[in-house]
This record gives C-alpha cells, sequence and structure tokens, in this order.
C-alpha cells in the first residue's frame, strides 16, 4: 500500500546550519512561531502562521485568517499545533524545516511527533545538520540507488516497546526479522553501500530512522491503512495549569 501526499512544509523556530528550506510546487506551507522569521527570510509567504509568537525576532503577524495565535501555557507545542493544521488542510506528507539542534527536549519532542505521523499513516521529515529523521509504522521506507558518502550513516532505532520484523537490506549490515526494542540498541551507524537501493522494514512497531541529507528520500509503503487523526487544534490553557489556579492571558 503506498500513498501520493499532499504536502506540507512546515518552517520551525530551530536552527537551520545554513540550509535552504525546499518548498515543492503545491505546497501548504505553514510557518511555525518563530518560523515566521526564516520564512521571511526566503521571502516565502506561508498559508498559515500558528504559535504563540514567544520566539519570534521580527514583527508579529498581523491578525487576519491566516493567523492562528495560541496561548503560551497549553499542552501542544506548536510543531504539533502545525502538523493539525497541515493535516485538516489534507497533508499527509510533512516536511519540517528548523526543528533538529538547540534545546534537547524540543529536538526529542519533534522526533516524537514524526512517530505520531507515522502512527496514524502519515510520514514526516525532520531537517537539520545534514542529516533528516523520520518515523514509519508498520511498513517500509525504500531508497533508490545512491552516491553517499562512505562513512554517512543511516540508523535505526525501535519507538515503540517492540518492534518485530525489523529489516535492513542493501545497506553495510544487514537485518533480517530482527527483533527491536525501545531499551535495545542494536540498529545504530549502518551505512549505504554505493550504487545500491536500500530498504528499511516493520512488520509491526514503529521506527525512528535518521539518514544522510544527500541521501534521496525514500519511497513509503505500509501493510495495511490507518485510520484516524492528530485531534483537535489545542487553543486553551492546559487543564492541568487551570486546577493548579493559573488564569488564561486576556486575549
Amino acid at each position: 500500500m503506498t500513498n501520493n501526499f499532499n504536502t506540507c512544509v512546515i518552517f520551525a523556530a530551530g536552527e537551520y546550519y545554513g540550509e535552504t528550506p525546499i518548498v515543492p510546487a503545491g505546497s501548504f506551507v505553514i510557518a511555525a512561531d518563530g518560523g515566521l522569521d526564516h520564512a521571511r527570510a526566503l521571502d516565502v509567504t506561508p498559508d498559515v502562521v500558528v504559535g504563540d509568537f514567544d520566539s519570534i525576532t521580527g514583527k508579529r503577524p498581523t491578525p487576519d485568517e491566516r493567523t492562528v495565535e495560541l496561548p503560551p501555557e497549553k499542552d501542544d507545542p506548536d510543531l504539533l499545533s502545525a502538523l493539525k493544521i497541515g493535516w485538516f488542510h489534507g497533508a499527509r506528507l510533512f516536511h519540517i524545516y528548523g526543528a533538529l539542534g538547540g534545546r534537547i527536549d524540543h529536538t526529542i519532542s519533534n522526533i516524537q511527533l514524526m512517530a505520531l505521523l507515522a502512527n496514524h499513516g502519515a510520514i514526516g521529515f525532520l531537517h537539520g545538520n545534514d542529516s533528516i529523521v523520520t518515523a514509519i509504522c508498520d511498513g517500509d521506507l525504500d531508497f533508490a540507488a545512491n552516491d553517499v558518502k562512505p562513512g554517512r550513516m543511516i540508523s535505526v532505532f525501535s519507538h515503540s516497546d517492540t518492534s518485530v520484523g525489523v529489516c535492513e537490506k542493501g545497506l553495510k549490515y544487514k537485518l533480517s526479522d530482527v527483533l527491536m526494542t525501545s531499551t535495545k540498541v542494536n540498529g545504530v551507524s549502518n551505512e549505504f553501500r554505493h550504487g545500491l537501493p536500500a530498504h528499511v522494514g516493520v512488520t509491526q512497531g514503529t521506527l525512528i530512522v535518521t539518514f544522510p541529507a544527500e541521501a534521496p528520500l525514500p519511497q513509503v509503503s505500509w501493510h495495511h491503512a490507518f485510520k484516524g487523526d492528530l485531534g483537535p487544534l489545542d487553543t486553551q490553557i492546559s487543564s492541568a495549569l487551570v486546577e493548579c489556579g493559573l488564569k488564561p492571558h486576556a486575549a
């Protein structure tokens, strides 16, 4: 089962490492909070701007139909809000820039969000520092033959408690029908082989996969259909903070 997805490009507020985001024609573009600064620098006009705008350094966006302003004391991080908006507009393929590096808690959160997308039958790619991070659930990533430089690593981790039937083919080290767990690291530092296609797959479970930015983006396929969505946009102050007596900011 494969899909041709509508594409969403998200400008996040983190590090860009001098890289210029690629915005395919027809993509739905979202700037998440301080990501608007980066979009403006590249003369890109987002379809939607979302966030509490605590990390933006330039002029705050003008309140209009393209601006979704959120309270700072919410449960959802700004990137999740951006993903929900992209999903609502039909996107199932997400390219996110500025979501790696910087604060380690943000990076971990953003990687978890790739797993969230994967668990709903979508695919997201975090771009940054010459690397790409993605996730796949109950499916396969197939890389075309490539000329990735020797020593550039592809690594695979189990995000779910267990990942059953993990396979890695066409790489320096081969795995066949292996069990991975979230506490056992047995898929790190593999390598592409010059001129050969490569395959990473999992029968049941969710994998986090990191690979070099110069590698071709993989063809994605799944073993079954997925149901559900990412849920409604979180526009209210966190219920936990409300219980602690914190009142919402005035609009």
